[in-house]
């Protein structure tokens, strides 16, 4: 297991991350994991006593790599933008949990599931996500025709995030 001490940090601007909230994994546990690629991994483990399992790390170039801090996870955590966090890790290998509904309404769609084929894991896992985290049906049933949507559109996960965010400021 992994463990490090770390500042929640925020990017004022950072395309698609602009306003994240986040702590950087530092170089040396980078170079101890071996990854044999640049891209995302998951991870599961502590922020100080609060468990975490599949969390997404990000690429943010030069090869490093950041955890992203949700609202939610700070809430628990008690903490916000400059606070100290304890990390604990290790690389999380299970499967991402997929939404059995974004699924069905892919099949029904021939061309919303061959444009969900070409995202990388990573993007597919995180349209999953934005489903199964929906609290309520109402709720669910339309992040899945936002997800929907935004592929007939060819948009990836952060332009339909940013879509759906100014049409709700326009609305």
């Amino acid at each position: 297991m992994h463990s490090f001490k770390a500042t929640i940090l925020k990017f004022a601007s950072k395309g698609e991350k602009t306003g994240w909230t986040y702590v950087l994994i530092p170089s040396d546990i980078i170079k101890k994991l071996s990854l044999k690629n640049k891209i995302g991994f998951r991870i599961k483990g502590l922020i100080d006593d609060v468990k975490f399992e599949k969390l997404s790390t990000y690429p943010i170039g030069d090869g490093e790599f950041i955890i992203a801090i949700n609202g939610a996870m700070r809430k628990k955590l008690g903490k916000k933008e400059g606070a100290s966090v304890a990390i604990k890790f290790e690389m999380d290998n299970s499967k991402a949990l997929q939404s059995k509904e974004l699924l069905k309404c892919l099949k029904e769609d021939p061309l919303a599931m061959e444009k969900f084929k070409t995202l990388t894991q990573s993007h597919q896992n995180y349209h999953h996500n934005y489903i199964n985290t929906a609290k309520g049906a109402d709720t669910k049933a339309g992040r899945i025709i936002n997800v929907l949507n935004a592929l007939h559109k060819g948009m990836d996960f952060g332009e339909m995030i940013r879509s759906a965010k100014k049409e709700r400021a326009n609305a």
